[in-house]
C-alpha cells in the first residue's frame, strides 16, 4: 500500500500544478473538491482489494489441497518401494511395473546382443554331394565292380575368439558322414597305384554298408601372432601361425586352386593330392582320412599381394599313431615353402615345394623303415580363365609300390563360351612303379575277392589315368558335373585291361 501511495504522491503533485494554472483559474473551489473525493474513494477501493489479496496469499492452503499433496506424497514413496525390487508386481503403481518391464526388455536385448558379439566373424559352411559311376573293361566277376551310388555330407564351423593382445587365435571343426564306398574297394583289389577314382566317397572307419555315423573329422585351435613380436600390428606385414589339433594334413600342405577340392574339381585321388602321399598312403591317415598333428607356419607379405610362407608340420601316422594310441611313436614330418607370384601380365601363380619322412612307413614286403621324399605343387592361371597345374612326387628313401608320379591338367572357365559359372577340367597323370616293387617279383591279383589268386604279373612301367569333367552351375548353391575316368596298366601291368568309369557328380553347398 505504501507502494501505491508514492506512485499517487506525483499525481497528486501534477494536478495541484494544474490547479495553479490560469486554464483552471475559472473553476470553482466546488469542483475541485468533488473531484479529489473520487479520486480518494478510488484510493480506499484499491487499498481494500490489496488488503484482501494479502489474506489469501498467506492464507492456510485448503483441505482439499493438502489431501492431494498427501497423495502424491505416498504414490512417489510406493513408487520408490516398488523400484528397490526386481520383482515385478501387481499390487506397485502401474508406472513402476512398466519400468521395470521396460528395463527386463532392454536388459534381455542386450545379453542377446553380447551373445552376437561373441559370434561375430562365425563362418559355417555345409555341402552335400552325391556321385554315381558306372566302370567298364574290369574283369568278370569283380566283387563291386557294378555301377556304384554314394553320398558324404560335411558341415564346417570356424568361430574366432576375442583378441589376446595382438594375438587373434580361432577354433575350426568339420563334421562329415556319407555311405557307400564307390568303385575304390575293387580297384584296389586288382592292384591299381590309383586306386581311388572317387575321393568323394566315405565311410566312417569302415563300418556296415547300413552304418550312416557322423564324425568329427577335424577340430584344431590356431594363433596368428603378428611379427615383430610387440610391434605395431596395423602396420605389421609378418606373422606367425601356430596350429595343433585334429587335422586334413592337406588343407596345409600341397594344396592346388585348380585341383584340389574333389567336391567340385577332379573326382581321383591321384588328382586331388600328391599320389604318393594320398595313394601311395605316406602320409598315414586314420581310417577317416584325418590324424593329429601341429603346424607352425611364417608368413612374410612385405610385398603383397607377391607372398612367400615357410611351414613345419608334425603328425602322428601310422595304424596307431593316426587314432591317439601313440601318436608320437612315428610321427610324419613334413616341410614345405610356398609363394605367390604374378605372371602374364598380373595373373596369380602359386607355387609350392615340400619333403617328408617317416621314421616307420610301411614298406612292401610288410616291414616298416624309413621313408622319405619330396613334391611341389604349382597352379597358374594363363588367361582370364584358363589355369594350369601340375604335382610331381619322388621317393627318396623306402620300398613302395610306386616311387614317381607327375600329374597335369587344366581348369577352364566356362566364361569362354558366355557360362562364367562353368568349368572344364582335364588332367592326365603317370605313376611309375619302383624298381623294388618290379624285383619284387610276381604280383597275386585276387579279381573276385574270395582269397584266391586269379592271375599274377610283373610290375613294370607307370598306370596311365587321365579325367575330364564339367561343372555345370545350376545355382548357386546347386551344381552338376558329368565326369570319365580312363585307367590303363593297373598296377604297372601291361596286361591289364584298361577300365573307363562314367560318373555323375551333384554338389548342394551353402
Amino acid at each position: 500500500m505504501a507502494a501505491l501511495n508514492l506512485k499517487l504522491r506525483p499525481l497528486a503533485l501534477a494536478c495541484a500544478a494544474l490547479l495553479a494554472t490560469p486554464a483552471f483559474a475559472a473553476a470553482t473551489q466546488e469542483e475541485m473538491m468533488r473531484l479529489l473525493e473520487k479520486m480518494n474513494a478510488r484510493l480506499e477501493q484499491l487499498e481494500q482489494r490489496n488488503a484482501e489479496l494479502e489474506k489469501q496469499i498467506k492464507a492456510p492452503a485448503a483441505p482439499a489441497l493438502e489431501g492431494r499433496i498427501k497423495t502424491l506424497e505416498e504414490t512417489q514413496a510406493r513408487i520408490e518401494q516398488g523400484l528397490d525390487s526386481d520383482r515385478i508386481s501387481e499390487n506397485e503403481p502401474e508406472i513402476t511395473s512398466r519400468l521395470k518391464a521396460v528395463e527386463k526388455d532392454a536388459l534381455a536385448v542386450k545379453k542377446a546382443a553380447k551373445k552376437i558379439d561373441a559370434l561375430d566373424g562365425l563362418k559355417a559352411g555345409m555341402s552335400l554331394t552325391t556321385v554315381a559311376q558306372r566302370p567298364s573293361g574290369l574283369p568278370k566277376n569283380t566283387t563291386d565292380g557294378n555301377s556304384q551310388l554314394n553320398y558324404r555330407a560335411d558341415v564346417t564351423v570356424e568361430l574366432p575368439f576375442a583378441p589376446i593382445g595382438d594375438t587373434s587365435h580361432k577354433v575350426f571343426a568339420h563334421i562329415r558322414i556319407g555311405q557307400g564306398q564307390g568303385l575304390n574297394a575293387p580297384l584296389s583289389a586288382l592292384g591299381a597305384f590309383a586306386s581311388a577314382p572317387n575321393a568323394v566317397a566315405f565311410r566312417a572307419s569302415g563300418a556296415n554298408p547300413d552304418d550312416s555315423v557322423a564324425i568329427l573329422g577335424q577340430a584344431w585351435y590356431q594363433a596368428s601372432i603378428p611379427l615383430p613380436f610387440g610391434g605395431f600390428k596395423p602396420r605389421s606385414r609378418e606373422k606367425l601361425e601356430l596350429t595343433f589339433g585334429k587335422m586334413d594334413i592337406f588343407g596345409f600342405f600341397d594344396q592346388n586352386a585348380a585341383a584340389g577340392d574333389e567336391g567340385r574339381q577332379f573326382l581321383n585321388s591321384a588328382f586331388v593330392h600328391n599320389p604318393l602321399l594320398d595313394a601311395g598312403g605316406q602320409i598315414g591317415v586314420d581310417a577317416n582320412g584325418f590324424q593329429p598333428g601341429f603346424v607352425a607356419s611364417y608368413l612374410n607379405e612385405s610385398s603383397k599381394p607377391e607372398t612367400w610362407r615357410l611351414s613345419l608340420g608334425v603328425f602322428g601316422s601310422g595304424p596307431r599313431g593316426s587314432n591317439y594310441q601313440r601318436t608320437l611313436t612315428s610321427p610324419l614330418v613334413i616341410a614345405q615353402a610356398e609363394t605367390s607370384r604374378k605372371f602374364f601380365g598380373g595373373l596369380t601363380g602359386n607355387y609350392r615345394a615340400y619333403a617328408w619322412q617317416r621314421s616307420q612307413g610301411n614298406e612292401i614286403d610288410g616291414t616298416t623303415a624309413h621313408q622319405s621324399g619330396w613334391g611341389a605343387s604349382v597352379d597358374q592361371r594363363v588367361g582370364d580363365g584358363l589355369t594350369l597345374f601340375g604335382r610331381y612326387g619322388q621317393q627318396i628313401a623306402g620300398k613302395v609300390r610306386f616311387d614317381r608320379a607327375l600329374t597335369l591338367g587344366s581348369e577352364i572357365s566356362g566364361s569362354y563360351w558366355s557360362r562364367g559359372g562353368d568349368s572344364l577340367g582335364v588332367a592326365a597323370g603317370l605313376l611309375h612303379a619302383s624298381s623294388a616293387f618290379h624285383d619284387a617279383g610276381l604280383r597275386a591279383v585276387d579279381v573276385d575277392g574270395d582269397g584266391v589268386t586269379d592271375y599274377a604279373y610283373i610290375p613294370g612301367g607307370s598306370e596311365k589315368l587321365a579325367e575330364i569333367y564339367y561343372r555345370y552351375r545350376i545355382s548357386k548353391q546347386f551344381e552338376v558335373s558329368p565326369n570319365l575316368q580312363y585307367l590303363g596298366k593297373l598296377g604297372g601291368n601291361a596286361d591289364a585291361a584298361s577300365v573307363k568309369i562314367v560318373g555323375l557328380r551333384a554338389q548342394l553347398a551353402f
